[in-house]
């Protein structure tokens, strides 16, 4: 490893944009990522359409990873809206995990029985065409102080949990004074050990992974994990790398999970590269994840046999410890089920 001077970083810092600015100039328009992308906008009608189902948003830092005039960019294929999004599938739904049914208290889904989670905000960095939430009835589950209130309020009276987990959306998307004042607020309910943090915001923006925000993720007696979301070695930058170490140095388990992706990472040997990519910075390969059969993202169904398939040829290609499970949550499930 190359050693960086602590003033490199230091003047490096001062001329790059804050995460929030990056979070808040990301781009919005399939116009403007095609032209920055020297790419063609067919069908231009349907992704306008599609983008009204589901708005575009990409971040910088991601769209610089994204290959110039390469319409099959595994990066772009995860944020390109398309016209295929608007076609209607048996069995993907706007709800494919039954969340609404398991939603006592706004802001808070309780499936699992030792743990909770909190939909902290809908706000994401990054908005991914297969997400199980696109529809997400997020106006119902506001993230105020007093909505907050109600879910901790229901984690104190329920003595069998051990684990919070913060969702969204994106949890990182939101200010660190915010994020601090309710780590301290779930690290007072004494029964909980655990706060689990999802996020793709250390991948997208890694930017984000600041002094104040290694802060409030360490400053309490909670274990913390960040699991994140990453689905192709090319997500994993310098910028992405040192992101995920500083992490871990701040003595936070890193997990990752992946969605298997059809035309993406639907390739043994693409997986084990980001299973290696990951480990080097940091990172266990946790799930693999069978696709969520949310409406709009039939074009990105791997079929289970294929899946089991790619998992085996996974497992002779690296060690079982960076062998991520292959998995699929369901509805009214009481965990999810391993595929393989």
């Amino acid at each position: 490893m190359i050693p960086v001077s602590t003033s490199a970083c230091q003047d490096q810092r001062q001329t790059e944009p804050g995460w929030q600015s990056i979070l808040q100039h990301a781009v919005s328009d399939p116009v403007e990522l095609c032209r920055r992308l020297a790419l063609p906008l067919s069908d231009q009608e349907a992704i306008t359409a599609a983008c009204q189902l589901f708005p575009l948003r990409v971040p910088e830092p991601y769209l610089a990873r994204i290959e110039m005039g390469n319409a099959s960019d595994p990066l772009l294929l995860q944020v390109l809206p398309q016209a295929m999004e608007l076609q209607e599938h048996a069995g993907f739904i706007s709800d494919p995990l039954d969340e609404q049914a398991h939603n006592p208290v706004p802001g808070l889904v309780h499936k699992y029985a030792s743990r909770v989670l909190l939909i902290t905000t809908s706000l994401c960095a990054v908005h991914c065409r297969y997400c199980f939430r696109r529809e997400f009835p997020y106006d119902d589950n506001r993230n105020s102080r007093l909505d907050w209130q109600q879910a901790l309020d229901y984690v104190r009276t329920h003595q069998e949990l051990n684990e919070v987990i913060l969702s969204g959306g994106d949890p990182l998307s939101l200010p660190d004074r915010q994020l601090g004042w309710l780590m301290e607020q779930i690290a007072a309910i004494p029964h909980i050990r655990r706060l689990r943090i999802h996020s793709r915001l250390p991948v997208v923006i890694p930017q984000r992974i600041t002094k104040e925000c290694l802060a409030w993720l360490t400053g309490n007696r909670l274990q913390t994990i960040m699991v994140l979301h990453c689905n192709h070695p090319n997500e994993i930058d310098l910028a992405v790398s040192n992101a995920i170490k500083q992490l871990c140095k701040a003595g936070i388990t890193v997990l990752n999970q992946s969605v298997l992706l059809a035309g993406i990472n639907d390739h043994a040997p693409t997986l084990a590269s980001l299973s290696e990519r990951l480990f080097a910075a940091g990172a266990l390969p946790y799930y693999l994840h069978a696709l969520d059969r949310v409406r709009g993202s039939h074009h990105f169904a791997v079929q289970d046999g294929r899946g089991i398939q790619i998992h085996h040829e996974l497992q002779a290609l690296l060690p079982g410890f960076l062998v991520p499970r292959l998995v699929r949550e369901e509805a009214g499930h009481h965990s999810k089920s391993w595929l393989v």
